[in-house]
């Protein structure tokens, strides 16, 4: 009877959770698991005694260090690291260190193999069964906080919660996802993601962004199929920002920004217009712009992706009476924008809401976003232009502070 590698791997991952976790033949060492088998394929490996974590020592320079891997606890899960994107709250620490983390190992949009688990660990936080070989990502850390869970989670986002690559430097030193293993300790929230490719899994955190943004959009009542909406910046997030809209069916939109390959990408990502506000002097001729590309009409819904005071002030002249705004470009802070209360905001009865991260029911929304894009043919994926060894690290960051490219991802080989 012929049997495939999906069916070996099944009955091996049945057989390493009966044994408690370790791989055959092995001996577990005072509490920690020092082997396992890659179930990619048929050969077994010992887990390295250090790993390689790339430590942001100083602004703008990251060195690559060698530290112990601390034995796995009941509760822990050692993660060998396959990929992790780089983030603009990376590109922002990497430059000027506002979080005052330094030294620190970033990299929090992170996704790779469990090779090593803890006995009290059996479902990931969606409640999905957890096995070594399992691919996974991380959310946030909440420690013992009695308001979150997973399935209530309306009442906040995670904003305040710890992050892996945004903790300070401790004793586990393995703490963020530009590295080679990570360490996840209990109270952390991870999703077994075995079903998603590798490009897809560096993508579900700055996905889940945009997919907190358009549940806060939706909340005014106002973006429907038949929406006009428009897009301002078509960086990462707002060309998934287009992805996510267009996924759900909403097929009159207009990208707004200066580059016209990212304005290019953003037709194939489900943009129906675009503008380049290159090519126009001044907001009363960026506005008809915007208006033309309509129709001759003003934008139902507009979402505003840039981070850019400017930018803010400018989006109001864009939305007709009535409209919806969703803020979600100032994830640190960009400075002060300036608008007039009355003729953009009360006079035209702007609905505005702002968004900030996700929640953990958020992640569970974006694993079916991330499939359901790829099954309509939107080129997701695509977005990661760039891909660099950890030992590259300091080229990646200035790559993606040169915006010469869409989505940096550091990629282990």
């Amino acid at each position: 009877m012929a049997v495939n590698e999906q069916d070996v791997q099944k009955i091996v991952r049945q057989i390493l959770s009966e044994m408690g976790n370790t791989s055959a033949g092995a001996e577990p060492a005072r509490g920690a698991f020092t082997s396992y088998t890659s179930l990619g394929n048929t050969s077994a490996g010992q887990i390295p005694k250090t790993a390689h974590v790339a430590v942001l020592v100083e602004k703008e320079r990251f060195e690559v260090k060698e530290y112990p891997i601390p034995p796995v606890g009941d509760d822990d899960i050692l993660v060998r690291v396959e990929g992790c994107g780089v983030c603009g709250t990376d590109a922002h620490e990497f430059k000027r260190d506002p979080f005052n983390l330094i030294p620190v190992a970033l990299g929090h949009e992170g996704t790779g193999e469990i090779v090593a688990m803890g006995k009290n660990v059996k479902k990931d936080s969606a409640g999905k069964d957890l096995h070594i070989g399992d691919k996974v990502v991380t959310c946030m850390i909440f420690h013992d906080d009695p308001e979150i869970t997973m399935f209530d989670l309306n009442k906040q986002n995670v904003g305040d919660a710890d992050v892996y690559g945004l903790l300070p430097d401790d004793d586990y030193h393995l703490n963020g996802w530009f590295s080679d293993y990570i360490f996840i300790r209990k109270g952390s929230t991870i999703f077994n993601v075995s079903d998603l490719d590798l490009d897809s899994r560096i993508l579900i955190e700055p996905a889940a962004v945009l997919v907190h943004a358009v549940e806060r959009a939706k909340s005014t009542n106002i973006l429907r199929f038949n929406s006009r909406v428009a897009v301002q910046g078509c960086g990462p997030i707002g060309l998934l920002c287009i992805a996510v809209l267009r996924t759900m069916g909403i097929e009159n939109i207009t990208a707004v920004d200066g580059n016209e390959q990212r304005l290019a990408f953003a037709k194939r990502l489900g943009a129906d217009q675009t503008v380049n506000f290159m090519e126009h002097q001044g907001i009363e001729a960026l506005t008809k712009a915007v208006y033309d590309s309509f129709g001759g009409h003003l934008a139902d819904f507009a979402f505003q992706c840039t981070g850019n005071p400017k930018a803010h002030a400018n989006i109001y002249k864009f939305i007709r009476n009535g409209g919806g705004l969703c803020e979600l470009g100032f994830f640190v802070n960009g400075g002060d924008a300036q608008i007039n209360p009355h003729f953009d905001l009360c006079s035209k009865e702007i609905n505005l809401v702002g968004s900030w991260v996700y929640t953990l029911r958020d992640y569970g929304t974006t694993f079916d976003f991330l499939k359901r894009a790829k099954a309509i043919g939107l080129p997701v994926s695509e977005l990661i232009t760039h891909k660099f060894k950890l030992d590259d690290i300091n080229e990646a960051l200035k790559t993606n502070l040169a915006m010469t490219g869409l989505k940096i991802a550091i990629v282990n080989q």
